[in-house]
């Protein structure tokens, strides 16, 4: 019994034994699972810190590893298209260029290549409207409301902006809208940019322009005319500056622009494929270097950019001496009214053009010459289309620059004309039975009269 009694108590205290150890344990699992969790804390602290400072410098790493464009210098042919591009850039004032050719033909790849080409700008820092820290008439409304208080404004400088303008874009999206709840419940004019404010003082392109509505294309050409974008909705007024240079493309085979909108472009050029064998070769080889390693082969041209960035500057700076003869602006008038040109926006605008070239020359003394390359540029556009005439509007403008401009050539080339008319009817006239008959025509079997 003893035993057995010995048995029962030694068998409770074996079982209640380890029960000590095992409280011991779970204190200490305890203690470390509270560890672990403070560590896993940690760790996913750090690991958000470190997701925020690459969330932060993305942009910046994103910006520098930025895919340069095609390099502008190495595009074949295409003088026009490339000549018109680069006298908007010396003189912005000119109204834009119209670029309308076939598919291919390099038209987008040339707007875009112009933005390494264009100047730095002083902006105000971080304005939504590109305002200048200096001049009030290129200043969005907060940037003039504190120069007005004599706030000293922060500037920075950026390149001159390209902004593309998509086929699908809105008007809102175009001209920007007005928080009407924000400006209800705080009485203050809450205003979203759009398209138009981003391109202050920049570049508008629109590319396959004359597949946009009409009233997208009127409201975007009356802003680059006016110089300015104004918004109105629910009796609040918003009036922002909208300086920018309007480049537009197309197919002609998808469609024309109306002529009113068509006057509203500076410059027109119609470009086509490239049919030299040689110019074509180098274009492609180019193509291919490029799309291999667009970073080296922009450091190969970048001499040659560099040189035509300079005679760009050099040209903008030359322009306010640039002189245009009395008689040559006569000739310009004179020009116009023999092509039935509409309005005087031909005339005002060859003048620019010719004095913007002049600069890009390197001279400050605009000719004859000037006049005969621009000219076609300025005016094929604007005249009054017939569509069963064969000949495009810049060989007109060129056969009458010719009829202008060198009066003696092309009246000696008319009695030249009128001689060999005369000899041939006297030909015709010895010629007996086959007077008057066409040549070919059938005289009747042989020995008949």
């Amino acid at each position: 019994m003893q035993g057995l009694q010995g048995l029962r108590q030694a068998a409770p205290a074996a079982a209640l034994a380890p029960a000590a150890p095992r409280t011991r344990l779970n204190a200490a699992g305890g203690s470390s699972s509270r560890q672990q969790q403070q560590r896993q804390q940690r760790q996913q602290q750090q690991r958000g810190a470190r997701l925020a400072v690459l969330a932060v410098a993305a942009p910046e790493a994103l910006q520098a590893k930025k895919r340069p464009a095609f390099p502008f210098t190495r595009l074949a042919g295409q003088e026009d298209m490339k000549l018109a591009l680069l006298l908007n850039v010396v003189d912005s004032s000119i109204g834009g260029v119209l670029i309308m050719g076939d598919r291919g033909t390099g038209k987008s790849v040339a707007v875009r290549s112009l933005v390494d080409l264009l100047p730095m700008i002083d902006v105000v820092q971080d304005d939504p409207f590109n305002s200048s820290p200096t001049d009030p008439k290129l200043m969005g409304p907060e940037a003039l409301a504190r120069y007005a208080k004599g706030e000293r404004l922060p500037a920075t400088q950026m390149r001159t902006p390209l902004v593309e303008l998509p086929l699908g874009a809105t008007e809102d999206r175009i001209c920007g809208t007005i928080d009407i709840e924000k400006a209800l419940t705080e009485g203050i004019k809450a205003y979203e940019p759009g398209l138009l404010a981003r391109a202050n003082r920049g570049i508008l392109y629109v590319d396959e322009v004359n597949l946009l509505d009409d009233g997208l294309v009127d409201v975007v050409l009356d802003s680059a005319a006016g110089g300015t974008n104004t918004v109105e909705r629910e009796g609040i007024s918003i009036v922002h500056p909208a300086k920018f240079i309007m480049i537009g493309s197309g197919n002609p085979a998808e469609g024309e622009l109306r002529p009113q909108l068509l006057d509203r472009f500076g410059l027109s050029v119609n470009v086509e494929t490239l049919m030299d064998v040689a110019q074509r070769t180098q274009m492609v080889m180019d193509r291919i270097a490029y799309e291999n390693s667009a970073e080296a082969f922009a450091d190969q041209v970048a001499p040659d950019q560099e040189a035509l960035r300079q005679k760009l500057q050099a040209a903008r700076d030359l322009l306010p001496r640039v002189q245009v003869p009395r008689d040559l602006k006569l000739k310009i008038s004179e020009l116009c009214s023999f092509l039935d040109i509409d309005g005087v926006r031909g005339d005002i605008t060859t003048n620019k053009a010719v004095k913007a070239f002049c600069a890009y020359e390197g001279r400050t003394q605009a000719t004859k010459e000037d006049l005969e390359r621009i000219a076609p540029l300025v005016l094929n556009h604007r005249m009054r289309k017939d569509p069963l005439d064969p000949i495009d509007g810049g060989t007109k403008v060129r056969i009458a620059l010719r009829r202008l401009l060198n009066p003696e050539a092309v009246k000696a080339e008319e009695e030249a004309k009128k001689k060999a008319a005369e000899e041939a009817k006297k030909a015709a006239a010895e010629g007996g039975d086959r007077a008057g008959k066409k040549a070919g025509a059938w005289g009747g079997l042989p020995g008949r009269r």
